[in-house]
């Protein structure tokens, strides 16, 4: 992937319209509700999670027990998401001291769509393709599966019904009619913010290029569809390839998760 050169907007800029157009008021998704909590935005249903509070003046360590009895009442697992900015600056010790556990950090990560054009092409003999019928969607499951060593199974219900949904692009990359690596790419209508969940390559096949290649499809998908901005929460492992792609940090998150 090649960008021309051209600079970035203001990285606190981008994170603040990120933060209004994505954390504040994020967009609808299937199987999910959304509802103010006193300074929090609580999210339930198919996942459980707090992405996002506002919590000045408020009292913080009676919000996080309000928080932690509701889901506990519930049986639900929970993720609380603090992104690197957010405030209290001692939100995640008070959250630790609650009986929540921090999750590996990862980083926020943009890229400018309009900064430049994406070249990088898949190896040879590497096919990539959208995920359109159940069958490539059994070898999405299979690849990101194999790629990080987890059960994918609940991928077919999430995804199942979304294969027409103009908002979603699934990518699988083919060795034959072996799949060797897959990624999501989400589009939420109304936005300027894409995103990417869950690239991965199955041992044995990386190190190719493999990785960059689906970053770059998904990357002409969405500008194509019209967004300037996209987004990936990175690991460690992956921060660096991204880097050489272009993406900016533009913070940390770290979940912090109380089980039921």
């Amino acid at each position: 992937m090649r960008l021309l050169t051209r600079s970035l907007d203001s990285p606190s800029r981008i994170l603040r319209q990120y933060d209004a157009e994505m954390r504040a008021e994020p967009p609808p998704e299937p199987g999910v509700s959304r509802v103010w909590s006193g300074g929090v935005l609580r999210t339930t249903g198919q996942y459980h999670c707090i992405g996002y509070s506002t919590l000045a003046g408020c009292d913080v360590d009676r919000e996080i027990a309000t928080q932690a009895a509701f889901f506990r009442m519930l049986g639900a697992t929970v993720e609380w998401k603090v992104y690197g900015h957010d405030r209290p600056a001692d939100l995640e010790d008070r959250l630790a001291r609650a009986g929540f556990v921090a999750e590996p950090t990862e980083h926020l990560m943009v890229l400018d769509l309009q900064a430049g054009g994406f070249d990088d092409l898949p190896p040879d003999g590497i096919d990539l393709r959208q995920v359109r019928s159940a069958a490539a969607l059994d070898d999405y499951v299979l690849a990101v599966g194999t790629a990080f060593d987890r059960d994918e199974s609940r991928t077919v219900e999430a995804y199942g019904t979304r294969l027409a949904d103009p908002t979603l692009a699934l990518l699988v990359a083919y060795d034959g009619q072996c799949p060797i690596a897959a990624g999501r790419l989400e589009m939420p209508p109304g936005r300027c913010f894409a995103s990417l969940w869950g690239g991965g390559t199955v041992p044995g096949h990386r190190g190719r290029g493999i990785y960059r290649a689906m970053v770059a499809a998904r990357a002409w998908e969405a500008l194509w569809r019209g967004y300037r901005y996209l987004t990936v929460d990175a690991r460690d492992t992956s921060r660096p390839i991204l880097e050489q792609l272009g993406f900016v940090e533009l913070t940390t998150v770290t979940g912090w998760v109380l089980e039921a």
